[in-house]
């Protein structure tokens, strides 16, 4: 019957020969009668009975077009394998063992199972040949045929491991689920990932799908069979590309879809490709999933413009590296924004600053519709400002911005006091909890008017009310705050009330803390033989996709020529930057070529919201020719300049005007992001931003990493104690979780460095929170709203101290300029000890870092300073007298810290050293060495940001004070007047 060409292939089949045993000697007992009683093993027949089985799933397979069944027809084979052996051997023994000492048929199924099992009890034994026969055949049956199936069944289980299987269709139905899509898996991306996806409670639930199509390393096989991720994060190998694989993942029953792109690509375009076509796939195959999209360069952004929410990485990066310049620690600000931390950072360190760090740390954005809050439904009818400082006052949460409908795409930050709050108004606030986990959502939900008590979470911080009669405000401070508040000499004023002011020309921030005796609105005459500038939206924009900002150009584009700094032209004859006559100082940037991203770089420092007087030049240090296009679309923007070289020439650098500069900022090159070992990656930049330490240490320098563990570094110093210890306070808190524990890093506190990885948590906090991204982008002022604030800062010089308290500042802000503080910049002098302290009282000090450790096993902090001759004898004999006294244990430690006083002393004369060497190679370029000796004296501090400090905050000399500003003069196209600060806020 089943005969199909070739006969002889049917005839020499198992099966064949099976049948004939069972059917031929029927026919054969029709005509002779006596071999009616021939015995016919009918029990093989369970052998054709498997062959069937299999073909039936086959064709059922094939007729419902299911291709995932391998596995499920490898174990079916497997299990009828073993049925029919076990089978044959009970019925073989059965009948056989009938001819001597008969068995039943329990018997014979005991008797198998032991025999099988290796067991051998030998209580059931045959005692004939033929079934001793049977079972030696049985046995070496089941040892050929059973490895073979169980080693399929391995290799296939092994695959299916690898590739993650499937996620079945049933469990989308009750349960919620993610999709993560990624090139390669790398365990701080992943990490990352998870950490802040899982940070926020209504999320616990879900489910994240990983769709890579590499195979997981060990590592991240490693975490993921953790019990914290194993029942809830699954990895699936594939692509995004295919439609099996989006149909494996379930992406079409998907919250939502992740596609990140690979940074450490060689070809960072190549990389962007396989990201858009990610996306393109992921939206043909499910339009409604929600789309969260990573892009790397700028030019790239348009192509995937459908996506609901999109990171751009060199936009971002290359915004935050400009405000860092004129807003300090802007990068450190944004990153503890868009990480989700509970502030608990550093609360067990013995150093003040480091609790304050990390409480306000912990400081997130929320939002809530006005006529459904607690804090913000009072102040309904009342203009923005009020509102703001009063809920700040009350509850101790900053009111930043305001959305005018639920679409939360029309942001406007600082909107100033002419904004008049509505109900159906989104209100954006910074506080350590979002208002629906506070206890007054609990607490006073029956009375909200009244004041809540101050132990609540949101004022844990320390909020107070501020007494209004203990503020004295000079009158310097000008003339509409002196008017009102009748300074006495006898008697402080009164605190000026939060008003409701009108819209007028008069009202900007540059009312106060100005300097009245210039004129605010000279144009500046700074640049190369350009009289004025003019306010107006760039004519040429480097790729497709770029916003429109209203910056301050030049009438007549800069010639070409004339932006090349080193070299002379027709227009110019200037080769030294001193020559050049700049009024404020320059802000090079070192880059490897001239991405586009670097328009981005320049556009938050040319906004039209910065006084003329207060835009510094901007020097690119290239290490290949920068292209034309590039420079024709700079070209309209004054004070901009190039040089072609390299970070690793000192000659370069001196050329390009470092040793006179206020900032300078090191862009990662993309040459370099790729490395066998992959933190190796940061290698020469971290030794070229080194050595740039050594010889200038007192240079702001800004540097971008690769990755975040390599902060630890910048500024290295093999025996520096400070960095000994935020080491070991890193490391406890990495041990209890933290997602924050490189906050402590004194580089990173400081703004002085930052990866763009560490922004990553941004497009995942999007998930939770979807105006975070258009939030972010006009805090860096990538994007510009009407109506909206901009960034900026004010320096706390000794005039304004009598503020006193930080709640004050933000009152007097907020009712005179209608300026917001959002958070304090402030750098302190670490402490360090007298070279005049004797050493039996150097002893009693304890380091504030190495917290539970003895007293007497502290080291010591030595000054950097160059004694005289007479004072290190006098430290020689006072070592010799602790020798007498103390006895030999105290004198060896004395010792140790005199040769540890003797390193400082060759390490200020290294420094001497490379000052002498860096201005002998400036007099032999030809350069001008005025002002170096100052530029280059290095003071031993350290700078922190905090974010929503509580009210009691004690203001401090040199603080900068990060406020929202309000936009008044975009909109009447005028200039801040010049300050004697920086000013860092959100105005309107």
């Amino acid at each position: 019957l089943r005969y199909k060409g070739n006969i002889w292939q049917q005839v020499l089949q198992i099966a064949f020969l099976l049948e004939m045993i069972n059917t031929v000697p029927f026919v054969i007992g029709i005509f002779d009668h006596p071999l009616q009683n021939l015995f016919i093993p009918v029990f093989l027949n369970c052998w054709l009975a498997k062959r069937a089985l299999e073909s039936m799933v086959n064709d059922f397979h094939r007729a419902i077009h299911r291709t995932q069944s391998a596995m499920f027809n490898q174990l079916l084979i497997l299990i009828s394998t073993i049925i029919c052996l076990i089978f044959t051997f009970i019925c073989g023994v059965e009948h056989l063992q009938r001819a001597g000492k008969k068995l039943s048929v329990f018997d014979s199924f005991y008797f198998c199972i032991v025999t099988f099992s290796t067991v051998g009890f030998g209580d059931v034994l045959p005692d004939i040949w033929p079934s001793k026969l049977l079972v030696v055949i049985m046995i070496c049956v089941a040892l050929i045929v059973l490895p073979i199936q169980f080693e399929e069944l391995a290799y296939l289980w092994m695959e299916r491991q690898k590739s993650g299987g499937d996620y079945s269709k049933q469990r989308t139905e009750t349960e919620r689920h993610v999709v993560l899509c990624v090139s390669s898996v790398k365990i701080d991306l992943l990490m990352d990932f998870l950490n802040e996806f899982y940070a926020h409670p209504r999320l616990q639930e879900y489910y994240v799908i990983i769709l890579c199509p590499a195979e997981q390393d060990a590592a991240v096989r490693r975490v993921l069979r953790i019990p914290m991720w194993s029942h809830r994060v699954i990895y699936l190998q594939g692509s995004a590309l295919k439609d099996q694989d989006l149909v494996r993942a379930k992406l079409d029953n998907a919250e939502a879809c992740f596609i990140l792109t690979c940074r450490c690509e060689e070809d960072r375009n190549a990389a962007d490709y396989q990201t858009i076509l990610r996306a393109w796939a992921v939206k043909d195959f499910a339009p409604s999933c929600t789309l969260f999209v990573q892009i790397l360069k700028a030019e790239n952004k348009f192509h995937v413009k459908f996506a609901d929410h999109i990171v751009c990485e060199e936009e971002f990066k290359y915004a935050m590296l400009a405000l860092n310049c004129i807003c300090p620690a802007t990068s450190t600000f944004i990153t503890l924004l868009v990480h989700t931390s509970q502030g608990l950072e550093g609360q067990h360190s013995p150093e003040d600053w480091h609790r304050i760090y990390g409480k306000c740390s912990g400081n997130e954005v929320y939002s809530i519709v006005l006529k459904e809050s607690i804090f913000f439904s009072e102040y309904e009818g009342n203009s923005f400002t009020y509102a703001s400082f009063n809920a700040y006052n009350k509850y101790g949460i900053c009111l930043i911005g305001v959305c005018p409908d639920d679409t939360k795409k029309n942001i406007l930050l600082n909107p100033g006091p002419e904004h008049i709050m509505k109900p159906l108004d989104v209100c954006f606030y910074i506080s350590l909890t979002k208002e629906e986990n506070s206890c007054f959502k609990r607490g006073c939900k029956n009375s909200p008017k009244t004041q809540p008590p101050t132990s609540s979470a949101i004022t844990s911080m320390g909020t107070v009310a501020i007494d209004l009669q203990e503020l004295s405000i000079p009158s310097s401070l000008g003339p509409s705050l002196s008017a009102e508040t009748n300074i006495s000499e006898t008697r402080k004023p009164n605190m000026v009330p939060v008003l409701e002011l009108p819209d007028s020309p008069s009202f900007q921030t540059a009312d106060m803390f100005s300097d009245q005796s210039k004129n605010p609105y000279q144009p500046y005459t700074g640049d190369e033989g350009s009289n004025d500038y003019v306010k107006g939206y760039p004519p040429d924009l480097p790729y497709i996709g770029s916003s429109p900002i209203l910056c301050h150009l030049r009438k007549k584009k800069t010639p070409k020529c004339c932006m090349q700094l080193e070299k002379t032209c027709n227009h110019k004859d200037e080769e030294d930057v001193k020559a050049y006559s700049l009024k404020n100082k320059l802000i090079i940037v070192s880059a490897e070529t001239t991405r586009n991203g670097l328009y981005n770089f320049i556009l938050p420092l040319r906004a039209s919201y910065r006084s003329e007087n207060e835009l510094c030049p901007i020097v690119l240090l290239l290490e290949h020719e920068p292209e034309a296009e590039f420079l024709e679309t700079v070209c309209w923007f004054p004070m901009i300049y190039y040089l072609h070289g390299s970070i690793d020439s000192l000659d370069d650098l001196l050329r390009c005007g470092v040793s006179f500069a206020a900032s300078m900022v090191v862009v990662d090159k993309e040459s370099t992001m790729s490395a066998e070992e992959d933190y190796m990656a940061d290698a020469k930049t971290i030794i070229n931003v080194q050595t740039l330490f050594r010889l200038l240490s007192g240079l702001n320098i800004i540097t971008e990493l690769t990755h975040p563990a390599n902060m630890r570094f910048m500024q290295f110093s093999a025996k520096d104690c400070h960095s000994l210890a935020f080491s070991k306070l890193e490391k406890k808190e990495r041990e209890k979780g933290s997602n924050l524990s490189f906050i402590f890093r004194l580089p990173f506190a400081a703004g002085r460095v930052f990866s763009i990885g560490m922004l990553d948590t941004l497009l995942y906090q999007c998930f939770v929170k979807d105006y975070m991204i258009t939030i972010t982008r006009l805090l860096l002022g990538l994007e510009s709203t009407p109506k909206s604030g901009f960034l900026c800062s004010m320096s706390i010089t000794e005039e304004e101290l009598c503020i006193e308290t930080y709640g004050r500042l933000y009152e007097m802000l907020s009712s005179t300029v209608g300026d917001i503080p959002i958070g304090i910049y402030r750098t302190e002098s670490q402490m360090l000890e007298p070279p005049e302290t004797p050493l039996s009282q150097m002893s009693d000090k304890v380091s504030v870092f190495e917290e539970g450790k003895d007293p007497e096993e502290q080291d010591e902090a030595i000054p950097c300073e160059l004694p005289d001759i007479q004072t290190h004898s006098l430290r020689r004999r006072s070592m010799q007298w602790a020798s007498n006294l103390l006895g030999p244990w105290h004198a060896e430690r004395d010792a140790d810290r005199l040769s540890q006083q003797r390193g400082v002393l060759l390490s200020c004369s290294e420094r001497l050293e490379l000052t002498e060497l860096v201005k002998k190679r400036m007099k032999n370029l030809g350069l001008s060495t005025h002002g170096f000796d100052r530029m280059n004296n290095n003071q031993s501090s350290h700078s922190y940001a905090l974010i929503n400090p509580s009210p009691d905050t004690k203001l401090e000399l040199n603080d900068i004070v990060k406020n929202k500003q309000t936009n008044k003069q975009t909109k009447n196209c005028k200039c801040n007047p010049p300050t004697k600060t920086t000013k860092m806020s959100l105005n309107k």
